[in-house]
């Protein structure tokens, strides 16, 4: 009966318990808890290397490391070779978001050779695709491009022998996409976005079948963004803040930090080159913002170049200087060529508004050197302009006119609409200090023509309209998941009152039902008593009639035992008068 009750006691808890459960919200990453509750190391390694990545994306790099160290002691300990590469990988693509190239390399090529070592290609691949990026970081193309080229060739050999393989289909349109970026760099333009588009056409396949991918989404939202990024140097700003926009939405909805800044900061470009400054250097800091929260070296020096710039053409020279230094000294602390190259060049042009012609010229001489060394051909022609106005500042007229005509010539190879309307700016300027002012005129015409295709009223309508339109979406979404949120929260509410109710409700019928036990076992217990009582009743009558036929028989015998002792001493008697009349 004890056991009984206790049983259905543990019942009502147990129920009870069920239901606060469901009531609470899942506060605790899914892959915690399968941390917690994993029995074999592998799969403990393979957990932690999730959380490493999972950490990593969300730009807590102390936490990726912390796993990723954690995975890779683990690993080595049970000589479990997959998940040790995986941890080198983790720790490389950390130390490349942070700046850390060298050590960035040495863990992706530590991952690589594991890889190789037992057979993994699509690791092999991914491997690959990341030293690519590390060295696309530093500006060294040429590298970039073998690795990455390397990477697409092995991803395609997968995609043939494993045709309905989706990681794969991700990875191909990865290998795309980076392809794009050095094409980029290098001002192939045509080539660039060739590529891009195969990323996204592939990317939007996938996210068919499978619309929750959160790295498709991403991978959508990186092309998107890259897209964006050749109409920018194509000066086809409409198209490119749209694709900026597009960029923007997906990885704000996935809660992507480092992508959100990129946006940003691609959005202020379009905003300074139209000349809304104001608007630039909103998008600027936002932009530095996260990229401080993240601890992304590399995207603050870009981040502090670009917030130079608004304030050099607002003629805020300290400001600027300030700035261009401090990401200089970043530049320089991560080894970051192409950002070096950038900075000099930066600060070339502030000691050139200063009047410093020759520190100028020292820093822009730099800034070529080094971009002729990564390939930079977007970089070198901006270079060119940069010493050729310097030239004919310092009234070295051969010299300017042969470097701003290099630069117009490659600008024009590239496309860049930018470049070209500076080298007939630059141009125009130096035919009007020799005194050659209808070459001036011609160069100034030219110089117009371009400015004008990149900053018309319809363009700059556009753009605007473009913003516009993402300030009133964003805002309508914030509406939107306001109103949800408190849906959801009124929702819960009902459930908890549900719950509530249930559970009340429940302990109630339990509680009834103990009621019920309780008095039926009064009831049983009723009965066995009043049995009890009767039979006890019955046996002391029996043992009263015992007692009464036991006393008659004992007086029977008490009388008997009388009789019998008179007739004795009777017997005693005769014989002695007999004896007595015999002798």
């Amino acid at each position: 009966m004890v056991k009984w009750l206790n049983s259905l006691w543990f019942c009502f808890i147990f129920a009870l318990g069920i239901a606060e459960a469901c009531a609470q919200n899942k506060t605790i990453d899914s892959l915690m808890n399968v941390l917690k509750t994993a029995k074999k190391d592998t799969d403990k390694v393979n957990v932690m290397n999730h959380l490493a990545k999972r950490f990593g994306s969300i730009g807590n790099y102390e936490s990726a490391l912390l796993f990723s160290g954690k995975a890779k002691s683990l690993a080595a300990k049970i000589d479990f070779k997959k998940g040790i590469a995986s941890s080198y990988n983790n720790i490389g693509i950390v130390y490349a978001n942070q700046g850390n190239y060298p050590e960035a390399l040495k863990n992706h090529f530590a991952s690589l050779k594991i890889k190789r070592q037992i057979g993994d290609k699509n690791g092999t691949a991914y491997s690959y695709n990341n030293i690519g990026l590390v060295y696309w970081y530093q500006g060294n193309f040429f590298e970039s491009l073998k690795n990455y080229q390397t990477s697409l060739r092995i991803m395609e050999q997968i995609g043939v022998e494993h045709p309905d393989d989706g990681g794969n289909k991700n990875g191909i349109a990865s290998a795309y996409n980076n392809i794009g970026n050095v094409y980029l760099n290098q001002g192939n333009y045509s080539e660039a976005l060739k590529n891009y588009l195969a990323s996204l056409k592939i990317r939007e396949r996938i996210g068919v079948g499978h619309p929750d991918d959160g790295r498709n989404k991403n991978g959508i939202a990186s092309s998107y963004n890259n897209i964006g990024l050749v109409y920018w140097n194509q000066g086809n700003y409409p198209e490119a803040l749209k694709n900026y926009f597009a960029s923007l939405k997906i990885k704000e909805q996935i809660g992507d930090k480092n992508g959100t800044a990129t946006s940003y900061n691609n959005i202020g470009n379009v905003n300074f080159e139209q000349g809304n400054y104001p608007e630039a250097l909103k998008n600027y800091l936002a932009a530095l913002k996260i990229r401080e929260q993240i601890e992304d070296k590399n995207g603050i020096a870009s981040s502090y170049n670009n917030i130079g710039n608004v304030y050099s053409v607002q003629a805020n020279y300290p400001g600027a200087l300030k700035n261009y230094l401090a990401a200089l000294k970043i530049g320089e602390q991560i080894g970051d060529k192409n950002g070096i190259a950038e900075s000099y060049g930066n600060i070339g042009n502030v000691y050139l508004n200063q009047g410093n012609l020759p520190e100028a010229l020292k820093n822009q001489l730099a800034s070529l050197k080094i971009r002729e060394q990564i390939g930079d051909k977007n970089g070198i022609a901006e270079s060119y302009n940069n010493i050729g106005l310097l030239k004919t500042q310092v009234k070295q007229f051969d010299a300017a006119k042969k470097y701003l005509h290099k630069a117009l010539k490659l600008s024009e190879e590239i496309g860049t609409k930018v470049l070209i309307r500076d080298a007939y700016a630059y141009l125009s300027a130096l035919d009007s200090v020799q005194g050659n002012y209808q070459s001036a005129l011609n160069n100034y015409k030219m110089c117009i023509l371009y400015r004008d295709s990149l900053n018309n009223e319809e363009n700059t309508k556009k753009t605007v309209q473009q913003s516009m339109q993402y300030e009133f979406d964003k805002k309508e979404s914030e509406t939107k998941a306001e109103q949800e949120k408190k849906d959801v929260i009124a929702n819960e509410e009902k459930q908890k009152q549900k719950i509530v109710i249930a559970s009340v409700s429940l302990g109630l019928i339990l509680v009834l039902i103990l009621a019920i036990v309780i008095l039926r076992s009064l009831r049983q217990n009723q009965k066995k008593n009043k049995i009890i009582t009767e039979q006890k009743e019955i046996v002391e009558k029996q043992k009263e009639l015992v007692e009464e036929k036991q006393k008659e028989i004992l007086d029977s015998i008490h009388y008997a035992k009388r009789i019998q002792t008179a007739l004795i001493t009777s017997e005693k008697y005769f014989e002695k008068n007999l004896n007595r009349l015999n002798g």
